[in-house]
């Protein structure tokens, strides 16, 4: 019975990520000074802990595994679905591909993981500004981490996007790695947008303002064939 409570306690724990184990000590550290220095300071360093091992959760995902279907590489809300030219930096052809945008704001969990199975044809980091994700131009201006992931349907880009609060893309992977669906090959800290960018051939199975969740959420299914629908232009 004992056992039985304690494994079920377990299992409530969601596990939090190495790369947050630095904030964590610094907010407890911060938490006991500012407690000496007058309780109600205690309390609100507390609560800033709790958060910061909020963010730095790292849940366990049970990911589809039918060949083709391309799955969420973040949680949070689909801010766009359009045709849009990848970054220069992948050195694909400079033609529209369609572009899921993922959004995911400081409550998400940050964890990045590969939207397919394939091998790391090219990885690119380019520094940049720290725009709000949401924008359009936050693609091209904001500081971003780039991957071409080739696959037996075509190749397909992610672009890790940081945002207006994120400092830091951290990378899991390096190019030539071989990556399966679902795998972890990055984190955002904190607030940012993951982009993927797909051949036009391929259906979106989600809309704008859907919610997703990384690792399990569908977003298409590249040996699809269904009729193509047009996106806009931007």
């Amino acid at each position: 019975m004992l056992m039985s409570l304690i494994d079920s306690c377990r299992k409530l724990i969601v596990p939090i990520h190495k790369e947050g184990y630095l904030f964590i000590a610094i907010g407890v550290a911060a938490t006991i000074v500012l407690g000496q220095l007058w309780s109600p300071f205690g309390w609100v360093g507390a609560l800033i802990t709790l958060w910061i091992c909020y963010f730095f959760r790292d849940p366990i995902r049970i990911t589809p595994q039918r060949e083709g279907l391309v799955i969420s590489p973040a949680d949070g809300r689909v801010s766009q679905v359009a045709l849009a030219v990848p970054p220069p930096e992948l050195e694909l052809p400079a033609e529209p591909m369609t572009r899921i945008s993922i959004f995911m704001n400081v409550f998400d969990c940050h964890v990045n993981r590969a939207p397919v199975s394939g091998t790391i044809l090219k990885m690119a980091y380019t520094p940049g500004l720290f725009l709000n994700a949401e924008l359009d131009k936050a693609s091209d201006d904001n500081e971003r981490n780039a991957l071409a992931i080739q696959t037996p349907a075509g190749i397909v880009g992610v672009v890790q996007i940081a945002g207006l609060i994120a400092r830091r893309i951290v990378p899991f992977v390096k190019q030539g790695d071989a990556l399966a669906t679902g795998e972890r090959f990055g984190l955002i800290r904190f607030g940012s947008r993951v982009d993927v960018y797909l051949p036009t051939s391929v259906q979106p199975l989600v809309g704008e303002g859907q919610t997703a969740i990384a690792g399990e959420t569908v977003l298409a299914d590249m040996s699809a064939t269904e009729p193509k629908r047009s996106f806009r232009m931007i």
